[in-house]
Formats: C-alpha cells, sequence, structure tokens
C-alpha cells in the first residue's frame, strides 16, 4: 500500500522534471530572437518596458519628453538586432543618446530591473532573460558616459 502512494506521489514528479528537461533542451535549440518571441515579442515586451518606465520615479523623470513611439521602434530594433534577429538599429549611438543624461548606476540598475520585470511578464524564459541581459552589458560605460 505504502509503495503504490510512493509511486503515485513520484511519477507525477519525474514526469514533471522530465518534461522540464525537455523544455530546457529545446530552449536551447532555440535562438534567443526565437525565445524573445522575435520581432513582435519583443515590441510586447518594449510596450511592457515603457508603461514600468512611467510608473517608476526612479527613472521617469530622465525619459519625459521623448517621442515614445521612435524611442519604441529603436529600442525594438536594437533588442531585435542584439538577439540575432533580422532588425538593424538605426537609432543615435549610446553614448550620444545619453550623453546629456548623467545616468547614474541606480538609474542603470532600474531600467535593467523593469527590463526583466516586462520579460517575466511576457513568459520569456530566465535564461533567455539572461542572455539578453548579457548582451546589453557591454552598453554600460556608454550609457553611463564613462
Amino acid at each position: 500500500m505504502k509503495r503504490s502512494v510512493i509511486i503515485m506521489v513520484l511519477l507525477p514528479l519525474l514526469v514533471l522534471s522530465g518534461c522540464q528537461s525537455m523544455v530546457e533542451s529545446s530552449q536551447q535549440n532555440t535562438s534567443l530572437y526565437q525565445q524573445l518571441g522575435e520581432r513582435s515579442g519583443i515590441a510586447d515586451i518594449v510596450e511592457d518596458l515603457l508603461y514600468r518606465i512611467v510608473e517608476d520615479e526612479r527613472i521617469n523623470d530622465q525619459f519625459r519628453g521623448i517621442d515614445v513611439r521612435q524611442f519604441h521602434t529603436n529600442l525594438t530594433d536594437q533588442l531585435c538586432e542584439l538577439s540575432g534577429g533580422p532588425c538593424t538599429y538605426s537609432g543615435r549611438g549610446m553614448r550620444e543618446s545619453h550623453a546629456d543624461m548623467n545616468v547614474t548606476d541606480t538609474q542603470f540598475n532600474a531600467l535593467a530591473e523593469n527590463l526583466i520585470l516586462a520579460m517575466e511578464e511576457n513568459g520569456i524564459p530566465t535564461g533567455a532573460q539572461n542572455q539578453l541581459i548579457k548582451k546589453l552589458v557591454p552598453l554600460y560605460p556608454q550609457i553611463r558616459n564613462l
């Protein structure tokens, strides 16, 4: 009797862990661009990020007065290109774009936090989130104007 109860409890756990392995394996064979949902998925992430920026008092002043539509297009193109997609970022360079903003570490980290939350909200796997953040880290000195 006890053995059948143990089997009934362990079997679903084994099946679920096997499914998790299959999901992780399939994600490894999928490009970052695809894991982010391709261009439309990236656009959704950027849209959610924009709403988060507006609500975040740590950074919303830095974005006051921007052309939201242009910012959305440029950031979507940039993330699309960085993730290996077919897009081409044609906006200004990071150093030029941020020259007069005096971005602090706190503000930089707040934006990164909001990007992660936007990706979570859109169901992006943690591994893909980390891959994208890794591609964005080299932009830090340009954004901070170091």
